[in-house]
């Protein structure tokens, strides 16, 4: 798979549905949930435009043809509820399904899609997953830049109760872990979708661990806490996902 440089990427157009608002304090830093996005996509090479709308609050754009891509952020709310937002959300996006759109999903955006591809989604057996999580990455190593290892594993961020429990009809497992079986999946060129964020600092992981201590327990927490001062493969993961964009699963 070929490495996103701004030259190649300087003509795509991506979407953001952002599906949550962010915590006030984390405001002044990060000003919204699709500028972590951004920043990182950056980071990672991305030129292009980017163009937010807030699911969260209906907001859409009168088409979606003119993107090269959709991506679905993650959301405190459940993928699977009756909210009114998540219901026209989840039609939103079979109907960017069944048109073939390219579709990114994050946390609650990998659960939705999934849900939408006819995968059950619901509360994690194993309760929550949070802080620094490790996965067998089944795809090839060199898409994330990893060395050429029998079991290779990425690392990144995570801070859910819901999972995918099973792969959608048609789908290809990425990436594993024991506790969250189905944490990166892709349908063809089509869609890509990962559990875990990508886009989180140690800052916003930090920060959300706090908010839940009492509710985590403190073996948990104190264990999540600390799992923070190693790296992740975010910005590795952020480079995937714009070239997935560009080229597919396969190039």
């Amino acid at each position: 798979m070929q490495n996103p440089t701004p030259s190649t990427t300087a003509h795509l157009r991506l979407c953001i549905l952002e599906n949550d608002d962010l915590d006030p304090p984390l405001v002044p830093r990060y000003t919204r949930v699709a500028a972590m996005f951004e920043q990182l996509f950056a980071q990672a090479g991305y030129q292009g435009r980017i163009d937010t709308f807030s699911a969260r609050h209906g907001h859409y754009p009168d088409s979606f043809e003119a993107y090269d891509a959709v991506l679905l952020t993650g959301s405190r709310a459940d993928s699977f509820s009756d909210e009114p937002w998540v219901v026209a959300l989840r039609e939103r996006v079979t109907r960017l399904l069944h048109d073939q759109h390219k579709l990114l999903g994050v946390c609650f955006g990998h659960q939705l899609i999934a849900h939408c591809l006819g995968a059950p989604v619901q509360r994690a057996p194993r309760g929550w997953r949070v802080g620094r999580q490790a996965y067998d990455w089944l795809g090839a190593p060199e898409h994330l830049g990893l060395a050429p290892d029998p079991s290779p594993q990425m690392a990144l961020l995570a801070s859910h109760q819901d999972q995918v429990l099973a792969l959608p009809p048609g789908a290809t497992l990425l990436a594993t872990q024991p506790d969250c079986p189905v944490a990166a999946y892709a349908l063809g060129d089509q869609v890509f979708c990962i559990q875990p964020h990508p886009e989180f600092t140690p800052e916003v992981s930090a920060f959300l661990l706090n908010k839940r201590r009492v509710m985590l327990g403190e073996p948990l927490y104190e264990q999540s806490i600390e799992s923070l001062s190693d790296p992740h493969d975010g910005l590795a993961l952020a480079r995937f996902m714009i070239r997935f964009v560009q080229y597919g699963l396969s190039a």
